[in-house]
């Protein structure tokens, strides 16, 4: 192992939209892959072809596209272990499984499905313990252990359904060493005799993923938790097959927790608490039901990768905020560590506007404009990128811009009436018209000039500027909200600053 050249693999199945925690896995092996200079595949395992949905192989590929995981090799690009897709290679498998059953390390099982369940329930209901085919009770079952070699082969003969099943040894402990948990260590008479090649002439996971893991030459292995109770199952496999020295390391990630840390993330999570689970929004081909994504949410692909990347591991510094060639220079698997990690939807806002923030005017100006309806009418872009500036710091996301700066271009159509009734006087309208009469006498219009100019002159009229400034922003803006006051009447104009005023006035007061 220690000479051959480094090759992972991201081995999704397109059983549905890829989750956050499935897009780690694919960052992770792509930062360890980029920085030891490896070959990163794409390899797509579709041996359940009863859960496969139509769409998802092209979203996974257009989900790692948009965060800028590329590969080297994979079912989208091609490569000299082609066909990277199991159900293309399925002919492969069953000459391993046939091996395995000839070496005395896998039989043929004939079970019906209805005979299996009976067991279960007789289980059930006997010694009120699930049911498991394994090493104690497939000597009960109907399979190539049980039954005569004469009787087995005229079964096969005759096309009757059958499964083949590893065969787990007795008393013995099986070791691996996980990069990220240290050693493991399971006794085999706690595992099942999993199904290695089912009656519908396609592989389990747990064969297909071993044969290709060693044609394809895969050195490391690095997924998620929960793959961790099946790894013993896979060493075994390498073991039987003659392939243990080609066996790779492995590195099993920590699950991606709900915000109170209590369980995994699901997608139940993310509806409750308002953020999606998925990269990118998905259509369900069969209901219709859509679920969001964070590239349709607002989120840059930097900023998603950046969450990801510091969930489940640590930099060992104070940085928070890497470009993906930091990433990939200061990322380690032995940093990576054991147990969950809590997804903080905050956090996840926070880098975004750390994102935002980096992008320039003219840029967040096309953004915006793009995403605004035509119904919006003519924009001034030239206005519109002068401004952003003023509010950048209101926001998280390009699409919250135009409610944090509309009223620089659309005079308000109602005033926030609580805010009225709190802070409205009944000298208030007498006070903003006293203010437009200083306005009016104002040539220099700039935000400098009438901050001066117009304290100057509620100093000398001994007015309370909060009975002055806040009536001021309902009448330009509506509410409370905004940025600088000079800067706005600066931007709106003397002209329009002055029509607000008045619209205001007769409004209000007749309100």
């Amino acid at each position: 192992m220690e000479n051959k050249p480094l090759r992972v693999r991201f081995a999704p199945s397109p059983t549905g939209p890829l989750h956050i925690g499935g897009v780690r896995t694919a960052l992770y092996n792509y930062l360890f892959a980029r920085k030891y200079g490896g070959t990163m595949i794409l390899r797509i395992e579709d041996t359940d072809q009863a859960r496969y949905v139509e769409g998802a192989e092209r979203y996974i590929i257009e989900a790692l596209s948009w965060c800028g995981i590329t590969f080297d090799e994979g079912v989208h690009v091609g490569g000299p272990y082609a066909p990277y897709r199991q159900s293309d290679r399925k002919d492969i498998y069953f000459e391993y499984a046939e091996k395995l059953v000839h070496d005395g390390f896998a039989y043929y099982a004939f079970d019906t499905p209805e005979e299996i369940e009976e067991r279960r329930k007789s289980a059930e209901r006997s010694t009120r313990k699930p049911f498991q085919y394994d090493v104690f009770t497939r000597k009960s079952m109907r399979n190539s252990l049980t039954l005569p070699a004469s009787e087995v082969s005229k079964l096969l003969a005759s096309g009757m359904p059958f499964v083949i099943r590893i065969k787990i040894p007795q008393d013995i402990i099986i070791e691996i060493n996980d990069i990220i948990r240290g050693h493991v260590a399971v006794e085999s008479n706690l595992l099942d005799d999993k199904v290695l090649f089912k009656s519908d002439g396609m592989p389990t996971y747990h064969l297909a993923n071993v044969v290709d893991d060693f044609l394809m030459g895969i050195t490391h292995v690095i997924r998620g938790e929960e793959w961790l109770p099946s790894a013993p199952l896979h060493a075994l496999l390498y073991r039987f097959l003659g392939i243990e020295k080609d066996m790779p390391q492995f590195a099993h990630l920590p699950l991606l927790l709900r915000p109170d840390g209590n369980g995994k993330l699901s997608k139940r999570d993310g509806d409750r608490l308002g953020f999606p689970v998925f990269p990118l929004r998905w259509v369900d081909p069969k209901t219709g039901e859509i679920s969001s994504g964070y590239r349709e949410s607002g989120y840059y692909p930097e900023a998603f990768v950046n969450i990801l990347a510091l969930l489940g591991w640590n930099p060992g510094t104070a940085q928070e905020c890497f470009s993906m060639n930091e990433l990939i220079d200061q990322f380690s698997l032995e940093r990576v560590s054991k147990s969950g990690a809590k997804f903080d939807v905050e956090k996840a806002r926070w880098f975004n506007q750390h994102y935002l923030r980096m992008q320039s005017a003219e840029s967040l100006c096309d953004q915006l404009l793009e995403l605004m309806n035509p119904e919006n009418g003519f924009i001034d872009r030239n206005k519109l990128t002068t401004i952003i500036p003023l509010v950048i710091d209101r926001v998280n996301f390009v699409h919250e811009l135009w409610g944090q700066l509309w009223f620089f271009f659309e005079k308000p159509t109602s005033y926030d009436v609580d805010l009225i009734n709190k802070r409205w006087k009944p000298e208030t309208s007498r006070v903003l018209q006293w203010l437009a009469e200083v306005l009016g006498g104002i040539t220099d219009f700039s935000a400098g000039s009438l901050s001066c100019i117009v304290k100057a002159a509620m100093e000398k009229e001994s007015l309370n500027p909060g009975s002055v400034m806040l009536p001021l922003r309902i009448a330009l803006v509506g509410s409370a909200m905004g940025p600088d006051l000079f800067q706005i009447m600066h931007y709106l104009g003397k002209k329009e600053t002055l029509e607000r005023i008045d619209g205001a006035i007769n409004s209000i007061s007749v309100g």
